[in-house]
């Protein structure tokens, strides 16, 4: 039978399953991972008049005195060196051709990527492919050499309790946690609580933001405490108690020093706004929205001079290079509205990133590059396809982007939409947004909301780029569900407890349908009963108790509390936020809470606070009565 359309070209199968129906992805196939592929491997289709892939990698910009060929190609061109004399490093790459690097003898390596680039395969790559299985070790040497691929692991942070990651398009997704305490909120001990809450809730890294408290003891406190890479914003920090016109290079560089030293694995340095690209910012709805951008455009207009952090960039690498600090490259004309979306300041400081990963590149520094921010859906492919262009392919790590600005209290959604095709067209990593984005500072369920919001994400985008292996857990749960096989099925659920908690608010006992269908229209139960399928007969996934009714196990108490907070605020949730303004109001019990809310106040109580403390409005002149009239 003649098909009526035609499939585009299909990729790899990201669900190792045979025997199953999809096709695989239409994303771009992955041929040789990462060799010949290189810059294409696990990527969108490109739609027309996207900027072409990289030309060049981090092998075209080496230090002074460097020079690299593969096989047996020309001789290549270098800047000479007198002294010390040069040595040969000489290496079989992924691909199977052969790589020669010639150097300084003198030369230590450093940096994960000056390991890479002398072909040798640290420890910290190999523990990278074993959480990236899809990949072999030589492959992550090659991706990391490449500087498709950062490894951001502090040579301190490796003596506490850091479990080496990757960030790059060859691995899977990854997302990144913010939090920090602030002037008016947080703790350091409630610091370390989120940090371990966001960790549990899937963040592959956690960046600091503090700007308040104990910023020094805050970070010491995360990074000691973590598992997951450690990102700060230092400016944050040389701010602290000096006026931001009172920085100067030596404050910088003191603070980025220390910080490193601390263990802090990775840096955002906001040095690709110029003093040239302030004026146009002018028009902008919501002008610069980046923190650390904002800081710096007012400094270089306070001194008529051009952004120290641009100038003063190889003596930050030198700091970086020493500890193996990875760059975040920070984008501070990022978009902080959809008019101001892709506009002609966020792409010239685009292009001076392009320049400062170059400059990085050449001191041996790993480098990933961040992006906005607020764009609309139309417009994603083309930002993340420019920064993989102008950047010659070093990992992109974006905040949402947030397609609509109209939903605040809901922009993990949001942004998560954004974050999906983000992922898909070619980001490395995605900074989450949770709840409290744009109005307070993120708690504990905040954290969880915006986790899993990108997790979603970044798992639906490795799904649909065909990275091997990355739908196996789909299908186990597709199969689970098929089986009816409830728990199977929450078992498999990223949160289960949650999962679990909504089936039993309306259907306690597992079943062979479920509260949604009945029993008579349950389609998953119908499919199962038809002989000729094979759906919800595979081996091991059937129901226990030979498909009879089984009571569910009573719900925990963190499975009764989703239920009890669902949707609505309890009494004491409200009493803590009324009790901002409690100064004000009057006839507290000895709890405390103003006895004027309903849940605590009996009819007497009502009725005397309503005749004795309120305020009573004289209506009598709208109902046309005399003063003297009563309104009773």
């Amino acid at each position: 039978m003649t098909k009526p359309y035609t499939l585009p070209a299909i990729g790899g199968n990201p669900g190792r399953s045979a025997d199953v129906t999809t096709p695989g992805s239409f994303a771009n196939p992955a041929r040789v991972l990462p060799g010949a592929a290189g810059a294409a491997t696990f990527s969108s289709p490109d739609a027309p008049g996207m900027p072409p892939l990289p030309a060049r990698t981090a092998w075209d910009f080496m230090p002074e005195g460097w020079s690299t060929r593969v096989d047996s190609g020309p001789e290549p061109t270098s800047t000479e060196v007198l002294e010390p004399v040069l040595k040969t490093a000489a290496f079989k790459q992924a691909d199977g051709s052969e790589r020669i690097v010639t150097h300084p003898s003198d030369f230590e390596p450093s940096t994960q990527l000056e390991h890479a680039r002398l072909g040798t395969v640290t420890p910290e790559m190999r523990r990278v492919a074993e959480r990236e299985p899809h990949l072999t070790p030589e492959q992550v040497r090659d991706e990391v050499a490449a500087g498709r691929m950062v490894i951001p692991a502090n040579k301190t942070h490796l003596r506490y309790q850091l479990d080496p990651m990757c960030i790059g398009r060859a691995s899977k997704t990854k997302v990144n946690a913010n939090m920090g305490a602030s002037p008016v909120s947080s703790s350091t001990d409630e610091e370390v609580e989120k940090l371990k809450w966001a960790e549990r809730w899937g963040a592959d890294t956690v960046m600091d933001l503090s700007t308040g408290g104990d910023l020094d003891a805050t970070r010491e406190a995360i990074i000691r405490n973590s598992s997951t890479p450690i990102g700060t914003v230092p400016i944050y920090s040389m701010i602290i108690g000096r006026k931001i016109e009172d920085l100067n290079e030596q404050i910088v560089l003191d603070t980025v020093r220390h910080q490193a030293e601390q263990g802090v694995d990775y840096f955002t340095i906001h040095a690709g706004v110029l003093r040239s690209h302030i004026k146009l910012a002018r028009n902008r709805l919501i002008g610069l929205v980046s923190r650390g951008g904002s800081l710096l455009a007012k400094w270089m207009l306070i001194h008529n001079r051009e952004n120290l952090m641009n100038t003063a960039w190889e003596d930050i690498c030198d700091i970086m290079r020493e500890h193996d600090v990875t760059f975040s490259i920070g984008d501070g004309c990022r978009p902080g509205g959809l008019a101001d979306a892709t506009d002609e300041i966020q792409l010239a400081e685009l292009v001076e990133i392009g320049k400062l990963t170059e400059r990085a590149w050449r001191k041996g520094v790993q480098v990933m590059v961040e992006g906005p921010g607020h764009v609309p859906l139309d417009q994603i492919e083309f930002n993340m396809k420019a920064q993989r262009h102008l950047c010659h392919g070093a990992p992109f790590y974006v905040l949402g982007p947030l397609v609509t600005d109209v939903f605040p209290g809901y922009d993990h959604i949001t942004s998560c939409i954004g974050a999906t095709n983000a992922a898909y067209h070619g980001a490395s990593m995605l900074c989450y947004v949770t709840p409290k984005e744009h109005v307070g500072l993120p708690k504990k369920d905040d954290v969880k909301q915006g986790c899993i919001a990108y997790k979603i994400a970044a798992h639906a985008a490795d799904v649909a780029l065909g990275i091997p292996g990355t739908r196996d857990w789909d299908d186990d749960l597709t199969r689970a569900r098929a089986a009816l096989n409830w728990e199977k099925h929450f078992d498999l659920a990223f949160d289960g407890d949650t999962a679990r908690a909504y089936h039993d608010e309306d259907l306690d006992v597992d079943t062979d349908f479920c509260a949604m269908c009945g029993h008579d229209w349950c389609s998953v139960r119908i499919s199962k009963e038809i002989q000729e399928w094979a759906s919800g007969k595979a081996e091991g996934f059937g129901r226990a108790g030979g498909g009879k009714p089984v009571k569910s196990a009573a719900l925990t108490p963190e499975q009764q509390a989703i239920l009890e907070q669902r949707g609505h605020l309890s009494p004491d949730e409200i009493h803590k936020l009324a009790s901002k303004a409690k100064d004000k109001l009057t006839a507290k019990d000895d709890s405390g809470k103003a006895s004027c809310h309903s849940d605590y106040v009996d009819a007497d109580e009502a009725k005397r606070l309503q005749g004795e403390d309120l305020v009573q409005l004289d209506t009598r002149d709208a109902h046309g009565l005399a003063k003297h009239d009563s309104v009773i």
